[in-house]
């Protein structure tokens, strides 16, 4: 397809998909950070959360998954991202997103290594009457979630921060790109 024949707006699946696992990937962040991490691991409900919590992850990652996958079959099809003017901008916003996309990966493997060195599969997802594992705390992978949390909130901070600077203040249409409408 010649460039005059591109879209200048992304698919609507990786559109729908960006916005999921956008608003998917705060949740997750602030379910976790904020209500999940100050339970009580010998708490009653600290169960129940952990099973919302781990179900949610293997989805949005499962999903980020997919976006990745949509992304790469529809890219070729679309404008490329207009240069913000500057090259250490545009070379960061390149980093951002393929940040994110690695981090959340990372997020997810570290919860599955966290749950799976601990047994939390079988307490969460078994019979009633688990008892969470008094190391989960204390594992390695459950450091690097930690950390992997902060960075999330970093890039996902630095994007938005990015995409309004360059709707509000370049005015490029590159939010425009990311939405619904004539492809």
């Amino acid at each position: 397809m010649s460039k005059e024949h591109k879209a200048s707006r992304h698919h609507p699946v990786l559109v729908v998909l960006h916005w999921l696992t956008g608003a998917m990937l705060l949740l997750a962040l602030v379910m976790g950070t904020f209500a999940l991490a100050p339970i009580p691991l010998d708490a009653p409900n600290k169960i129940g959360a952990l099973r919302g919590h781990m179900t949610f992850g293997v989805l949005l990652g499962a999903l980020m998954l997919v976006r990745l996958l949509v992304h790469v079959l529809t890219v070729k099809n679309v404008e490329p991202t207009p240069s913000s003017g500057s090259a250490a901008k545009d070379a960061l916003a390149k980093w951002v997103h393929g940040g994110v996309y690695l981090l959340v990966f990372a997020m997810v493997a570290s919860g599955m290594a966290m749950s799976l060195m601990t047994g939390l599969p079988d307490v969460v997802f078994g019979p009633a009457g688990g008892v969470v594992p008094s190391n989960l705390r204390e594992v390695a992978p459950r450091l690097a979630h930690g950390w992997i949390a902060k960075g999330i909130a970093v890039l996902v901070v630095l994007h938005v921060a990015g995409a309004l600077m360059r709707h509000f203040v370049n005015k490029d249409g590159t939010m425009g790109r990311m939405w619904f409408g004539k492809r």
